[in-house]
């Protein structure tokens, strides 16, 4: 068996030198998973540095050993999923006990944290539903398709074409638990005993119909009868998101899963915004679409925006995982900022940041008037504490609010 090598980077750390061939370099620079580039000074070695993703993909690229990328969140294991469960339930998700602390790595925890939630959702038996159904039969139950029955059987009273509900076990919630376990036992990294539980899993759901790849998700909606798989079905919507790299390009193939941490941490703080601000008179809209230009030509989608009583915007945020550095952030948030002011009729624009040198900072444009906040969330803080920065900052944002 070829052994596998494998590069370990930092999200958002300084690019790094390594020895590799150039097939895999250059595979590693089409995939986009992270930046590499040739050294231009050392023949056989390429610059390489990780961005916002995180996680692990291995390439399997013809003529070389196969390489295995891994890349480590900044932000701690526990804190990371904390912020994902928040962002998929904000009012369940966080009292569900979840053990991934004593994992370093991304992927043997949401094999890890998968495969407990799927466990638990089946410990009662496969959840049953009704599916609707269609074929040709000798025996009429449910009811006849007319126009189906014409066209294929003019004239003949059997067989017949009918359409009736049948109650199975081959349900929507199934079959996506079913495909987040294959999806999970093709990852890389994935502990032995965790892999051995999984598959124990599969063998429970081995009556139900596989996803075809590449095939959209069935749709399921959370009720009261399948509220033992919310978050299972939750987590393996995590697991099968199109973020997921799974391909053959030609003949190199990639397996692996990544998390977009920019998208992470938008969910989260416009997530934990909506939740600051259930039960009061005002409304908040995620990527609602406005126009810059009176000919609505320029499109603009804020990540949050809060509406008053009277309907009309009442705030505008932006949440941005960067890092602020010692010559402060780019100058071109503050330009977006001030365009979704401007568009949208508003005194003041908040811009959320992962992390940053002071709490807040605020700047008043010239001729204009427009303040434009700039807040910093502490994500290495415990949950409480990270929540209640969002409690202040809706407050700030907000600051009329009886909240």
């Amino acid at each position: 068996m070829t052994d596998t090598a494998v590069i370990e980077l930092v999200e958002h750390a300084p690019a790094i030198g390594r020895p590799l061939p150039d097939a895999v370099g250059r595979a590693l620079a089409a995939s986009r998973i992270v930046d590499a580039a040739p050294d231009p000074y050392t023949a056989g070695q390429w610059v390489l540095r990780a961005g916002s993703k995180v996680g692990a993909v291995t390439l399997n690229v013809p003529d070389c050993a196969p390489v295995t990328v891994r890349i480590v969140p900044k932000v701690p294991i526990a804190r990371l999923f904390f912020l994902l469960g928040y962002s998929l339930d904000p009012r369940g998700w966080r009292d569900e006990q979840v053990e991934v602390a004593e994992h370093r790595d991304l992927l043997p925890a949401l094999a890890h944290a998968a495969e407990r939630q799927i466990d638990r959702a089946l410990r009662q038996g496969l959840l049953q539903g009704y599916r609707a159904a269609e074929e040709t039969s000798l025996v009429v139950r449910g009811r006849i398709r007319e126009a189906e029955q014409i066209r294929r059987h003019f004239g003949a009273m059997l067989p017949v074409e009918i359409a009736y509900d049948e109650f199975t076990t081959d349900i929507p919630e199934n079959r996506i638990l079913r495909a987040a376990v294959e999806r999970l036992l093709r990852l890389p990294g994935v502990a032995r005993d965790v892999r051995r539980r999984l598959l124990h899993q599969r063998a429970r759901l081995v009556g139900i119909t596989p996803l075809v790849p590449g095939q959209a998700l069935p749709e399921w909606h959370p009720t009261r009868m399948n509220s033992r798989y919310h978050h299972a079905l939750h987590l393996a919507r995590v697991v099968l998101a199109d973020s997921s790299p799974e391909h053959a390009a030609g003949a190199l193939r990639i397996d692996g899963f990544l998390f977009n941490m920019n998208r992470l941490f938008e969910d989260f703080v416009t997530s934990a915004l909506c939740e600051a601000y259930r039960g009061t008179d005002r409304s908040c809209r995620l990527q609602d679409p406005h126009h810059l230009d009176e000919a609505r030509t320029i499109r603009m989608k804020p990540d949050f925006v809060l509406y008053g009583p009277d309907r009309r915007p009442h705030a505008v945020v932006d949440a941005k995982y960067k890092k602020e550095k010692p010559d402060g952030y780019p100058d071109a948030d503050l330009y977006q900022m001030l365009a979704y002011c401007t568009a949208l009729g508003l005194p003041e624009g908040h811009l959320v940041y992962a992390k940053g040198n002071v709490p807040h900072a605020a700047h008043r444009v010239r001729h204009a008037g427009t303040v434009i906040h700039q807040h910093a969330l502490d994500l290495d803080q415990a949950p409480d504490g990270l929540l209640g920065e969002i409690r202040s900052l809706a407050h700030r944002v907000a600051a009329d609010l009886p909240v």
